[in-house]
């Protein structure tokens, strides 16, 4: 942690109370939370926090590669931190356990091939899988495998 803050430091952006909270509450985090969930865990080290400061700061992390936004169904969306340069992540539907993997060798077959075919030129990606971690799979009846 003390690495990212220099480096927050270094580019630029104040390293205010209410950003060092928002910075613990992720780097504690085993999955992905959504912002109100981070400004709820965060005011617990910052009492004077607020929702807007957790979306701006939220908004420079992502911008800076420390932290990912995780689309979720329903048009909600979270947010889990990196540690990869370039890495992707597969998310459980039931617990909310998020791993991160790497994935630019194989994505970039991947998109040479839909670019080659659409005749778009690809800019960027976002890839994300979601499913059922092996614990949460336990649970699942035999013969039910969702989402495929």
């Amino acid at each position: 942690m003390d690495e990212i803050l220099e480096n927050i430091r270094s580019a630029g952006y104040r390293l205010t109370e209410p950003r060092k909270a928002i910075l613990q509450v992720l780097s504690e985090a085993e999955d992905w939370q959504t912002p109100d969930e981070i400004h709820a865990r965060a005011r617990v080290y910052c009492t004077s926090l607020g929702l807007v400061t957790v979306y701006r700061t939220l908004a420079m992390l992502s911008e800076m590669g420390y932290v990912r936004r995780i689309h979720l169904e329903h048009g909600c969306h979270g947010y889990v931190r990196t540690e990869l340069v370039h890495g992707h992540h597969i998310v459980c539907r039931n617990c909310r356990q998020t791993v991160e993997f790497p994935g630019l060798q194989e994505v970039s077959f991947l998109i040479q091939r839909i670019s080659d075919s659409t005749g778009y030129l690809v800019q960027e990606h976002m890839l994300e899988l979601l499913g059922l971690c092996p614990e949460c799979q336990k649970w699942v009846p035999e013969g039910i495998n969702e989402g495929t």
